[in-house]
């Protein structure tokens, strides 16, 4: 019996939500849809154990928050990747929660329609939806797995995913990671640290029990088999970039240390870019070059990137939305996406094959 004077003293509401499964059964996913998540994560796999020599590039806008422009996204990033798919893979950025260090908007799942109303259970099924019609045009998608809750909810359908600066030292993220069916990336401390990372990796690969849900919504002990496609993703930190020949050499070095495998993925936004997007295509040709220069650890970046370059406030009036700008980090625009994207392929496409 619930004793009302000591629980929930600081719970206003508690208000159950729908099942994973139900939601599942309500947004079923085919035989197409299926095909598109397990080519992408085959092919991210390939790529970390080197069977496949391209790039993977993550890009899209730093957080979805209108349906419509994220389509219009995803077809304009479709007819790109099949120009350059023989040496960059491109895997689109879906990320619908946002981690924050005070307050703000936390995205699409927990505020769908922007408003402070947190509709979440519209939330889960607007993002299921969305994420199954990106599916199928046949593009790889990616997210941020920051709920440990949500991933019940839409991990069949992610082909690769990012645990955030914030979250790589909790080990709450990396037992569940340690379960996630798609490879993950782990980022370096907002302070620039890379051991955090480096500790998360090996423990990503481990075997973890810990609490959780199953498909029904019901409260167990959940026994993963340990994730072995995790890698490090340096996005800065501490006010200074990490992306440059020196810090990747370093970074070599911590990884062979710790005995996991030498894969290096660059986030060209953030610390990297000085929080300036315009400056994200030369992190973009930094990294280009030192592969060019003979550097075999680079196997992806991160970019974020959106229909307008920049980003905005949510208004009070909703009406006065910019259409295709962010309105959390700062994106590069379409345009200087496809410029740079395509220049990238150009210096690429004759070397990646040989390294």
């Amino acid at each position: 019996m619930t004793n009302k004077h000591l629980e929930d003293l600081n719970i206003e509401n508690n208000a159950p939500l729908i099942t994973p499964e139900q939601l599942k059964a309500q947004l079923p996913v085919d035989k197409a849809v299926q095909e598109s998540v397990e080519a992408g994560r085959n092919a991210i796999r390939d790529i970390l154990d080197r069977k496949d020599h391209r790039l993977f590039v993550v890009i899209g806008p730093c957080s979805i928050h209108d349906v419509k422009a994220a389509k219009e996204y995803a077809e304009r990033l479709k007819t790109l990747s099949e120009k350059v798919d023989d040496t960059i893979l491109l895997v689109m950025r879906v990320y619908f929660e946002k981690p924050r260090t005070t307050v703000g908007w936390k995205g699409l799942i927990n505020d769908p329609y922007l408003n402070d109303t947190f509709k979440i259970e519209d939330g889960l099924t607007i993002s299921r939806k969305l994420l199954i019609d990106l599916a199928n045009t046949g593009l790889p998608l990616s997210t941020e797995a920051l709920d440990p809750i949500s991933p019940q909810y839409l991990q069949d359908l992610i082909s690769w995913s990012a645990i955030g600066a914030r979250t790589t030292e909790s080990q709450t993220h990396r037992e569940m990671a340690s379960g996630l069916s798609s490879a993950v990336g782990f980022k370096n401390g907002t302070d620039g640290n890379l051991t955090v990372a480096i500790n998360a990796l090996q423990s990503v690969a481990s075997s973890h029990r810990f609490l959780g849900i199953n498909g029904d919504g019901q409260v167990s002990v959940v026994q993963t088999k340990g994730n072995s496609n995790g890698h490090i993703v340096l996005r800065g930190g501490g006010g200074k970039p990490n992306y440059d020949s020196v810090s990747i050499a370093l970074c070599e070095q911590e990884i062979e240390k710790a005995g996991i495998a030498n894969n290096i993925m660059i986030d060209c936004s953030h610390a990297n870019s000085n929080k300036d997007p315009a400056l994200q295509p030369l992190v973009m040709d930094n990294a280009t070059n030192q592969i060019l220069e003979g550097n075999k650890s680079i196997v992806g970046l991160m970019v974020e990137s959106h229909l307008e370059f920049g980003n905005q406030s949510i208004p009070a009036n909703l009406d006065d939305l910019v259409y295709g700008q962010s309105v959390t980090d700062g994106c590069i625009s379409w345009s200087q996406t496809e410029e740079a994207i395509l220049k990238m392929h150009d210096k690429l496409k004759d070397i990646l094959p040989n390294r």
